[in-house]
């Protein structure tokens, strides 16, 4: 047997650590956390100092088991798991799973699985940082505490299965607050005017210096243009520099990779990881820019012997944000001399993208000459603008790229002559700010200081599994643009539309995001106030400095918090979901009411505990909202559904009415979507080729059917087998029209789950 056992996280960095270490080394996974707080129950005991309730999960009684058995058969056991506070966790849990002492045991670290780091770990080990481990203590006990004292609250007041978080909660009503400044933003315009000139026979784009404020003001600009002999007024020459960013963090790294490559955060962690295991980058959980005088040294060969002395520039970075931890390093390659590394297409993308940006930090400023032409319009303060651009050295751009294309201004000297060809003034609106992506959600967080570098991924993946977020596309509406033209002498006004508002892959929150966002500001405005978030995660790192007691900091925080729980157990349902009064339907004398639900917006008469009937309910119309939606609106609502007539080939109503996904026409168990038009106004007939067109294409959609509910249909991807629970794609060269049922059964249970897809949301207007 081994006289050693190494226990890492994971099997593939176990893999590679093996090849490193002699034949005297036995290294094994513990696959991740072995102990945590139980899933049901707090498991925290309040009175008794916060004392935790570990459990081995039953999953991993097993791996325990292994373990137990090669620490018995190895004269000492070395615990090498990450370099973070959950590294030193699993540490310490490893030590009291397998009945070892964490004040003697060895522990090691390393930030990159190279021979040397992991030699150089193994000569200089440590014992566990119990620091450390109570700060990731602190973190996942106070967490519980939220979440198991506020579910509940939300359970009661809003819907069951909903769940809180210190730091998702403060990422849904980030996400939550910009929809509503959206929607409450109101587009200024004014005019931005734009000009081709013609100098020496070559065209030259200009722009006005100034926005003018209305359609009058653009008018007289052009009123003014065509009365002027243009001439050129100045020119200016500015020496300019572009300088390197800093080398990649957790979070500027999944900005960048969303940016690029469109990866998801979750992705782009993933595939760092196994890029980490691999031994082919540093560790990928850091705040820290900084690299170490050896990557420093191999950046500064490698820049030297490729491209010259003239493109290095070696520099420091330091951390501008609080609580970096400047003893690690930035994320960069192990071996700078490899610029493309990975075991898949993914990986070598985001490997690269390293590898270039580590290698950039390090690399001189780019030069640029930009030139302005300035050409002024007679009587007016404003004046055209027309801009050059030369990149005279390309410095850490030859590697990490960027905008290169040249802007030459033709040779021109002050006093000039220049013809002008056509200006044209365009109406512009202002922009409302932009929606969260999953890349400037974690860059919002980082900034305000909320969450660390391990937690941005799982928080975002939290927030949008259980309900509150969506990642959605926008679809962009329409609206009518002023524009004035001035060609040949001549000043014409034209109007086009443009869209306006569409957004791809952002995130929205859900009408349940609202209600619960709107409860937990008002009844619990400490746990999702930004500062105190921020506080609390700056205690996370004191006590991490080993400055103060986790036990201190718990008991201070629960003071606060508890009370707020109680209180919030008064708080009536109709408080929750923002109730208002509407008015009496003098049909029955019911209150109808204006309030939030499950999924937005929407009508209640009566309330359950006034009578013994249940409430009737009715959809919100498009035109109103909880504040503005009136009686005679409200009474509308409740007349639907409208029973239009009968079907004539079932016999059965037509029925006309509004539901989660917009308004529909249904016969029986067939629903038919009413584009345009309105259920309250929608005619037999109407509906009566609505769903005659939703027969048709249904027809079309199935190519066969089959016991069990399985079938054959068409879809907008291509042809597809379903049972209504699960999907199997048919491959490009079977012909669907062949499979038998046996094979569309095979398939149908061989086939991976799907992913979700992604929605497309259309705004309101």
């Amino acid at each position: 047997m081994s006289k050693y056992l190494v226990i890492v996280e994971s099997p593939a960095k176990a893999k590679t650590i093996e090849k490193y270490l002699g034949k005297d080394y036995k290294v094994a996974s513990s696959f991740g956390h072995i102990r945590d707080l139980p899933s049901k129950g707090m498991n925290v005991d309040i009175d008794n100092n916060f004392e935790p309730n570990y459990e081995v999960s039953s999953e991993k009684k097993k791996v325990v088991s292994e373990l137990r058995k090669l620490a018995k058969a190895s004269d000492e056991v070395i615990l090498a798991s990450d370099e973070d506070r959950e590294g030193e966790a699993i540490a310490w849990h490893l030590c009291h799973a397998l009945k070892i002492d964490p004040k003697t045991t060895k522990r090691i670290v390393f930030r990159e699985i190279t021979k040397s780091a992991i030699e150089d770990a193994v000569k200089d080990p440590r014992t566990v940082d119990q620091s450390l481990v109570d700060a990731q203590q602190a973190r996942r006990i106070l967490d519980r505490i939220v979440g198991y004292e506020l579910s509940p609250i939300l359970w009661k007041k809003v819907q069951r299965g909903l769940s809180a978080g210190r730091v998702q909660s403060v990422a849904v009503r980030l996400i939550n607050e910009r929809e509503k400044e959206i929607e409450a933003f109101e587009a200024d315009s004014t005019y931005k005017v734009s000009a081709d000139f013609l100098a020496q026979s070559v065209d030259l784009p200009a722009e006005l210096n100034a926005k003018l404020a209305d359609k009058d003001d653009a008018q007289k600009l052009l009123d003014s243009a065509s009365k002027t002999d243009f001439k050129v007024g100045d020119i200016q020459e500015k020496p300019g520099t572009r300088s390197p960013s800093a080398p990649f963090t957790t979070s500027t790294l999944q900005q960048e990779a969303s940016r690029r490559m469109g990866y998801s955060v979750r992705q782009t962690m993933q595939l760092a990881q196994r890029l980490y295991e691999a031994g082919h980058i540093t560790y990928m959980r850091t705040d820290s820019i900084s690299l170490s005088n050896q990557a420093l040294g191999a950046i500064g060969n490698y820049v030297e012997k490729t491209h010259g002395k003239e493109y290095l520039l070696i520099k420091k970075f330091k951390s501008k944000s609080k609580g970096a931890q400047e003893a690690h390093e930035a994320i960069r390659p192990t071996n700078f001399d490899v610029e493309f590394a990975g075991s898949e297409e993914a990986q070598k993308k985001l490997y690269n993208l390293i590898w270039r940006r580590t290698v950039a930090s390090q690399m001189a400023k780019a030069k640029i000459l930009r030139s302005e032409l300035i050409i002024p319009v007679d009587g007016r303060k404003e004046a055209f603008i027309a801009k050059g651009q030369v990149l005279t050295f390309d410095g850490f751009m030859k590697v990490y790229g960027g905008a290169k294309d040249d802007v030459i201004l033709p040779e021109l000297k002050v006093g000039d002559s220049l013809d002008l060809q056509r200006a044209v003034a365009r109406q512009t609106f202002a922009k409302p700010p932009a929606r969260y992506s999953e890349a400037s959600l974690v860059r919002k967080l980082e900034e305000l200081g909320i969450g660390r570098p391990s937690t941005y991924a799982p928080t975002i993946s939290t927030i949008q599994d259980r309900g509150y977020v969506e990642k959605v596309d926008v679809e962009p509406r329409l609206r009518p643009v002023h524009i004035i033209t001035l060609e040949g002498g001549k000043i014409a006004p034209t109007e086009e539309e443009e869209k306006y508002g569409g957004d791809s892959n952002k995130l929205l929150p859900t009408p349940v995001a609202d209600m619960v966002t709107t409860f937990l500001v008002e009844h619990f405005s400490d746990v999702l106030n930004y500062d105190f978030t921020s506080k609390v995660e700056a205690n996370f790192d004191l006590i991490a400095e080993g400055k103060l007691s986790w036990v201190d900091n718990m008991k201070a925080f629960y003071k606060d918090f508890h009370p707020l729980v109680e209180a919030a157990e008064n708080v009536s349902r109709a408080e929750v979901s923002n109730m208002r009064e509407v008015g009496i339907d003098p049909s029955d004398g019911k209150m109808i009411y204006a309030r939030s639900g499950r999924f937005g917006p929407m009508l209640q008469k009566g309330r359950a505990e006034d009578q013994e009937e249940k409430p009737g309910f009715a959809p919100m119309p498009k035109e109103a909202s909880i504040t503005t939606v009136t009686l005679e609106q409200a009474l509308e609502m409740f007349k639907l559904p409208r029973t239009l007539g009968k079907d004539e080939t079932t016999g059965d109503d037509i029925k006309a009415n509004v539901g989660r996904f917009g308004p529909y026409v249904q016969v029986g168990k067939l629903y038919a979507s009413i584009k345009d038009g309105d259920p309250k106004t929608i005619t037999l007939e109407e509906a009566k080729v609505l769903i005659a067109d939703k027969r048709d294409a249904d027809k079309k959609k199935v190519i066969a059917e089959f016991s069990g509910g399985v079938r054959i249909l068409n879809g907008p991807y291509g042809p597809y087998i379903t049972d209504g629970k699960k999907n199997a794609r048919i491959p490009k060269d079977e012909d669907p029209k062949k499979i038998d049922e046996a094979m569309a059964k095979k398939m149908l249970k061989e086939a991976k789950p799907g992913r979700k897809r992604r929605k497309t949301v259309k705004k309101k207007k």
